[in-house]
């Protein structure tokens, strides 16, 4: 078996590189506690608006989105969000996206009381995913995303990167 020659690995394989995409912000309805399910700590976070906006597509987010989220047994929120994107031009979007937020216990706790947190004191990441069938916004469908979240009182605040 061969050892991998990590000194040699081709540049595109050494680092990740982004370009903006979007900054979007959603408001959020008081979380739906479900509770203490089989194995987990299920919530339903429902999304009836929100807004996006960026150098190559801006416009709102659409009334019906949801995020199913799991509260871990070590603190962390794991989310599970699906949404439709409207373009101020008309094209509509799907984006759905998995992600994970955590930090010190005192700091989780702030933000579940909708208190002011500086967003670098935890973590809180997702990897959106898009679909469309407008041809203006093709692109979107073959990319791969990540995201910086920031939990407001009224719901998050996400900048949107794709993965070149």
């Amino acid at each position: 078996m061969s050892k991998l020659d990590l000194a040699n690995l081709p540049h595109t394989l050494r680092s990740v590189h982004t370009r903006p995409l979007f900054t979007m912000r959603l408001d959020v309805r008081p979380i739906i506690s479900i509770g203490n399910t089989p194995g987990l700590n299920r919530r339903v976070g429902i999304v009836p608006a929100g807004e996006f906006e960026g150098e190559r597509l801006s416009g709102q987010v659409l009334d019906g989105g949801n995020d199913w989220q799991v509260v871990r047994t070590d603190g962390s929120t794991t989310l599970d969000a699906r949404l439709v994107l409207k373009t101020n031009d008309d094209a509509l979007i799907t984006m759905t996206y998995m992600g994970v937020r955590h930090g010190p216990a005192d700091v989780m706790g702030s933000l579940e009381r909708g208190e002011a947190v500086d967003a670098s004191a935890y973590y809180f990441r997702t990897n959106p995913m898009f679909e469309t069938a407008d041809p203006r916004y093709d692109f979107l469908n073959r990319i791969v995303a990540v995201g910086i979240g920031h939990r407001l009182a009224g719901g998050p605040v996400y900048s949107i990167f794709e993965l070149l």
